[in-house]
């Protein structure tokens, strides 16, 4: 089973993303040893969502354009609802998500980035949870949704909302020690 120790993690997201869902696994997983990359449809840095108004920005370390599934462990998708909005229609955010998606690799994404899974037909008979918001969106694309703190099918982690944050974090790592799940249509 590989460590999280030596896992290299890549968090995609783009202006408007939830500040505490990129902000807490990214901090959390490096806590723990992984290497965390930030991954962007631009360069320089991108600026967060915190609750009702802009908030801080990190840096971002590559385009998607210039990412290699075959450098990294696993995917964190951060929600708020402008950051996946502007990733589902940027065709190299899409093929960041669909081809870590085939290759089997840990795919975690949490309240508004199930709809990037939709964007590339993950879901589809699958177990997975987002915000509360998006349930019909999630069920429309031949998901089960349920309204659990965190949902895993085959290496496909869901999460709900910040307030699951640590259950995202934790079950991102199990996932990853775990290793390698059977390849996935997408």
């Amino acid at each position: 089973m590989p460590s999280i120790k030596s896992a290299k993690i890549l968090i995609l997201a783009t202006d408007g993303y939830e500040r505490s869902e990129l902000r807490v696994p990214f901090d959390e997983l490096q806590k723990r040893g992984a290497s965390v990359k930030i991954a962007s449809i631009k360069e320089g840095e991108i600026k967060s969502w915190d609750e009702t108004d802009w908030g801080d920005s990190v840096p971002v370390d590559l385009q998607a354009k210039d990412v290699k599934i075959e450098d990294f462990d696993a995917l964190v998708l951060p929600g708020g609802q402008i950051n996946p909005d502007k990733l589902r229609i940027d065709d190299s955010a899409v093929r960041v998500v669909r081809e870590f998606v085939k290759s089997g690799k840990v795919v975690a994404a949490i309240c508004h980035a199930p709809w990037l899974l939709i964007e590339v037909d993950a879901l589809r008979g699958r177990q997975a949870t987002s915000y509360w918001s998006i349930k019909t969106d999630v069920k429309n694309a031949g998901a089960t949704w349920k309204d659990e703190k965190v949902v895993t099918d085959k290496g496909i982690i869901t999460s709900r909302s910040p307030d699951d944050l640590e259950a995202f974090v934790n079950k991102i790592v199990e996932e990853v020690e775990e290793g390698r799940h059977e390849k996935r249509a997408a």
